[in-house]
Formats: structure tokens, sequence, C-alpha cells
């Protein structure tokens, strides 16, 4: 845009009395009526595209392999959706009873069969509100696939009077099948008067030309629907019953009674049905815990930090199985796009793939440094200095430990399990969970816990009817040894050869103590005394040692501390503030920080300390730095004041103040963005504030 000479020489004196400014566009415009030039069209370059994108960059400062960097994402990949398979077939799994069940009764019922009542189902599903939409979907596509029907489902916001609801009805029915072009089809290509869209003579034309056996009507959250509404949907419904083979369910958070409080009577006795329950959710969370972590061919494993994030934000507030489902994603695709040694896990890996930022990326472990301080303590100098200096041993022999360090973790888990299965055989722990051994075992605390001790202890109890059932828990590393293979041998001889009609008792059985009480000085002493055993039983008694003994050493190999694992930063995340600070952030401290301490963030150009209020730090950062030492009023002059000395002091007579009031009328608007600056009612040339530091 050209401004005309004279307005540009009174911009230059600095006038500020021109109102006025003339447009005139760089390049003259065609006369009227001329065709504009047509545009040529330009081929664009045609360029190698990429065989497939993918979000994954290269990382060790940008030199990571591009061949790296899609092992990587293939490694994410292949490993994520065998672990959404699972937590899939643990939902299908949880959903099934209940489905199986509702689907029985839909199928099973009509209004004959309950005296010209509405067949209802009430499903009460708690905190658990997901599991509801979970069995609705699969209901649907039971009923669609048999081609007897299909379910409706509402939300309160889909009932805000009787015409809509009965309007959405219509709606969801047509459209669940037709589309929503079969929907605008269905209402223009009928015959007859035309209807209005919430006339139920449209579905019931619809139900008898399909043939629809069973229309389920879901209230997906039935307690926000207005009890007048609802009153009033089902008088409707229950006269159309002979037409529309109409079946109601209601899921409920609260209780049954409370729903059936907020109907009238003559409401509820149009109801006749059945009552279902979905289990919580809490149990579900700890089966898919359970299957990612203790799987038998697992290659990647959550650290002890992220498992208590997960679990203490499920105690801390209702956490859905897709929540959870979501947040064990999170943390996998954050080791897998921020970590270059997660290649090390693809299974395409090879030694003819190794490089030299990888071999150098791992000589920085810790757990490497480590483990060439544990080799110097058992001498072997030359495997040290090869480590150092051989790139090709150094890869070899990092895919063989790292084999070896999943191999550890595996037989952890299973040891976990063991423990859990123990215990509860043994009825010796009532709250017991995966979770919380997992917990023990990740900070290898397991060893020296009290569940451990409650074990051995336990073990050395048992009968041999017990002893059978705790033997087959245990894990496959133990029953394969040799050791354990003579033990169990011996004990089934001894079981076979032993005729009584009680199961065969060791000397540490309670049932094989006598307590006797003496009269010493007109006081009861107690004693305890072992009882004469049977030759049999002190047989028992060297098995159940070997077990004790073996068991104890298996325990104390295997239950190792995974962060003293080699290479453990490849197959083990466990970070010290792990997705608390995603999934939990705090916005309103890092904004806070940010403007009171803005070079936590910014790179300072200076060598020197900067001060605490300086003409370097951003506008903004200065002025919520006065704007901190203020009361809760501040006069806007002042403000200014404070403000442009900030950048006099530092800029002397260089120092431009209509560019120093452009800044501060930004920084101003930027604090009323943020809700910390607000204009006063109290007085016009004063501003107040809204928000203090801290609170």
């Amino acid at each position: 845009m050209d401004l005309d000479t004279e307005t540009q020489g009174v911009a230059k004196d600095g006038s500020n009395t021109q109102g006025v400014y003339i447009y005139r566009p760089v390049t003259s415009a065609k006369a009227h009526g001329e065709r504009p030039s047509k545009r040529r069209k330009v081929q664009p370059e045609i360029k190698e595209q990429k065989s497939e994108s993918h979000p994954f960059v290269p990382l060790l400062d940008g030199e990571e392999n591009e061949s790296s960097v899609e092992l990587r994402y293939n490694a994410y990949r292949l490993l994520w959706s065998t672990q959404e398979t699972k937590i899939q077939e643990i939902l299908d799994d949880v959903d099934s009873e209940v489905l199986e069940n509702v689907l029985s009764f839909v199928r099973s019922t009509s209004h004959l069969t309950y005296d010209g009542c509405i067949p209802t189902a009430l499903i009460t599903v708690g905190s658990n509100v997901s599991s509801l939409g979970r069995l609705l979907s699969k209901l649907n596509d039971q009923l669609a696939a048999s081609e007897e029907g299909g379910v409706v489902i509402l939300e309160s916001g889909d009932a805000p009077n009787l015409k809509a609801t009965l309007k959405n009805i219509i709606r969801a029915a047509v459209t669940n099948t037709e589309g929503n072009n079969g929907y605008q089809n269905f209402l223009t290509d009928r015959e007859g008067p035309r209807l209005l869209g919430y006339d139920l003579d449209l579905l019931g034309d619809y139900v008898k030309r399909k043939g629809i056996k069973k229309l389920v009507v879901a209230f997906r959250d039935s307690e926000a629907f207005d009890p007048n509404i609802l009153t009033d949907l089902l008088s409707l419904l229950s006269s159309w019953l002979d037409r529309i083979p109409f079946t109601l369910l209601f899921g409920i958070s609260t209780s049954v009674e409370l729903f059936e409080g907020r109907l009238p009577r003559s409401s509820v006795a149009l109801l006749r049905g059945r009552y279902f329950e979905i289990h919580g959710a809490s149990n579900c969370v700890d089966r898919m815990y359970e299957r990612l972590q203790a799987d038998q061919n697992g290659r990647f494993w959550l650290g002890r930090n992220i498992t208590g994030v997960l679990f203490e934000k499920s105690n801390d507030y209702f956490q859905t199985p897709e929540a959870f489902s979501r947040t064990v994603k999170y943390a996998y695709m954050t080791h897998f796009f921020a970590n270059p040694l997660a290649m090390l896990l693809s299974e395409e890996i090879s030694v003819n793939r190794q490089q030299g930022k990888v071999c150098e990326a791992i000589r920085n472990l810790p757990s490497f440094r480590r483990f060439c301080e544990h080799l110097l303590d058992d001498d072997s100098t030359e495997q040290v200095r090869s480590l150092l200096e051989n790139d090709e041993f150094l890869f070899q022999q990092s895919l063989k430990y790292i084999e070896i360090g999943q191999q550890r973790m595996r037989s952890i888990f299973h040891v976990v399990k063991t423990v859990y299965l123990c215990l509860k055989s043994m009825d010796i722990r009532k709250k017991l969970t995966i979770p919380d051994l997992s917990i023990r075992a990740l900070s290898g605390d397991l060893q020296d816990s009290t569940y451990m001790d409650d074990l051995l202890k336990g073990l050395k109890t048992l009968d041999s009817s017990k002893l059978k059932e705790v033997l087959a828990f245990m894990p496959q590393d133990l029953t394969d040894c040799p050791d354990f293979q003579e033990i169990k041998k011996d004990f089934e001889a001894l079981v076979q050869t032993y005729q009584g009609t009680e199961p065969l008792r060791s000397e540490y059985d309670s049932h094989n103590s006598i307590v006797a009480a003496t009269v010493v000085q007109q006081r009861v002493k107690l004693s305890k005394s072992k009882a004469r055993l049977p030759q049999q039983n002190i047989e028992y008694t060297k098995v159940i040692d070997r077990v004790y003994a073996l068991s104890e050493k298996y325990f104390v190999e295997t239950l190792v501390i995974p962060q003293d694992l080699f290479l453990h930063e490849a197959f083990l995340l466990d970070m010290k503030n792990p997705l608390k600070e995603i999934f939990s952030p705090r916005p309103r401290f890092a904004i806070e920080r940010a403007l009171a301490n803005p070079f936590d963030y910014l790179m300072s150009m200076s060598d020197r300390t900067e001060a605490r209020i300086s003409a370097r730090q951003p506008a903004t950062a200065i002025l919520y730095q006065l704007y901190l030492e203020s009361g809760a009023l501040v006069n806007v002059y002042d403000l200014w004041q404070a403000f442009y000395a900030v950048f006099e002091s530092e800029q002397g007579d260089a120092c431009d103040e209509r560019m120093t009031m452009t800044l501060f009328y930004r920084a101003v608007s930027e604090l009323k963005a943020l809700g910390m600056l607000k204009s006063s009612r109290k007085k016009v040339d004063h501003a107040s504030k809204s928000a203090w530091i801290g609170l």
C-alpha cells in the first residue's frame, strides 16, 4: 500500500492530527469490464514420496539412523497392538456374563408375558458408566446381526420435551439400520398423509415393514431425565405396546429404590422386569494390569513409579478401564518416542544395524557403568575393554543382555503371581492385589516384606492335601528344576504309601503341639511341646523342609531389583515424575513461574546474573512482577511509570517512550486475558488484582 507523499511527510513530522489516509494500490487495476489475465497452470515438481510417514523423529541430536527410527515405530505399533488385543479380550470377558443375561431377557420377554406391562431391565452401574455404553453397543450388534431389532440409546440431553424425545427415538431406530439417507427417504417415500417427525405411527410402520421383534429403548443416564417427561413417555409407550414391541432398559448409578422413588406409582406400575448389576471397574483394571505386566512373552514393563501413579489415580477418583488403557498407551508411546534404546526391543533388530551413536548412548547409561564395575570386580578387564572400544562387540552383548533382562522381569512377575495365589490359597491375606505385590517387586522390596514372611511361615504348616495345591502354583522355572522334581517325586511316593484318613502333617503344624498347664506358686504356667510323631509325619516334615529351603533360595535369586539389570532403561519405563504432570497438570503454577522467573524457560543472552526485574525479560513478565508488588488496587499511571523506569534505567537516553508504551499496553492486555488484572469499578484510573500468586 502506497501512502500519499503529503501524508507521508506529515507522518514524518510527527503530527498526530492526520485523520484520513489515501489508499493507493501498488498495481493499477484493470479497466472496467476487462477480463483478468489467465493464469498458467504450473505442474508442481514431483517429489519422491516416503513409503510411510510416521510421527517419530530422529533422536541422538538428530543423528539417529532412519532405520532405527523405523524400528522404534514398528516395535511400538506391534507391541501396543498386542497389548490392546489383551485389553479388549478382558473387557469382552467382563461384559459377557451381563450381556448374555440381558440378551436372554430381551428375547424371552414381551408385554404378553408381563400382563400388558412394559418389559424393563434395570441395570445398576455405579460409577462405571462406560461399561453400560459397551454393553448397549454389543447388545445392538447382537440384535442387528440376528435381524431381531436394535437398540435406541437416549441421553438426558436428547429429552428436553416429549416431542423431541419421540422424534429422537424414531430417528435413532430408523437410522440404526437405514442410515441418515434411509431415514429421509422413509419420511418422503411413505404412502398416505405426511406425518410429523414425532408421530409414533412412523415407528409403527417401520417396525411392521422390517418385521422387528424387539426394539430396546435404553435410558443411559436415567437419573438425569426429567421425571415429568419420563412419566408422560412411559404412559405413551405403554399404549403402543400392541403395535411396537418396546423393551426398556434403564442405567442406574444410584439404587433401584431411589430410581423408583422419583416416579409416581402409576408409572412404576407400567413397568415389570428384572434387575441386573454390572461389577465395578477396579477388578477389571487389576486384571488389565496383570495381563499386561505378567505376560509369559512380555518384552516391555512399566516401572514402580508409573505403576504407583496409575493406581494412585484410581484410588483418588474413579477411573474407567478405557481411561486406564489410554494412560498405559501414553506411557508406552512416551518410551518408544523419546528413547533411542527402544530400537533394541524390535524383533527385526540385528547386529548389522548397529551404529556408533547408539553404542555411545549405551556407554552413557548408569546400568552400563554398574555392569562394567561388576565385571572389574570379577577381573574381566578384557571384556570391559572390548565393551568400551569395540562397537560391534558392545552391540552383540547388548542384544544378549536385553534378552536376559527380559527373562528376569518375566520371572519376577511369575513370582508375584505365585505369592498372590499361595497367600490366597492359605487364606492368610484377605485384601491382597497383584498391583500391591507388583509395586513392591518393582522397587525390590518384596523379598524382605511381610508378604514373603507370611508365605514361608505358612508353607511350613501346610498339610499334605494343601501342599499339593500350593505346589501347583509354583513358577515353571522352579518346577523344572531337578531338585524340585526330586522333591515332588518323594512327596508323591510318600502320599501313595500313606493309608490314614487324615492328611499328613509336619511337626510345625499346630495339631502336633501339646500345651501343658502347671501351677507354680499359685500361678498357672503354660508350656508348649511337640507331640511324638509317626514315622510318615517325620518323613513329611523332611519334605516340607526341602520345599521351604528350595523356595526361599529361588525367591531370593529371582526377586532382584529391576533397576540393577543391565540395559533396564530399554525395557523398563520408570521415570521419577511419570504421567502426573501430564494427567494431573498444574498450568497455573507453570504460568506463574514463567512470568515470575522467565529465564527458567528462556535462554538468557547475558553472561551476568539477571536482576529480578530486567529489561531483557518479556514485557508481560516485567509487568507481572510489578503487579505482585502492588496491593489489591493499583494506579495504572504508577504502574506505567514503574514499567518505564525499568527500561529507562538500562537504556538511558536510547529508550523509546512510544515503543515502551506499546509494550506496556500489550502486557496489560495479556494479563487481562490471563484473568490476573481487570478494570476497577471503584476508581476509573485504577486496576484491581484478581489473582494472587500461589493461591
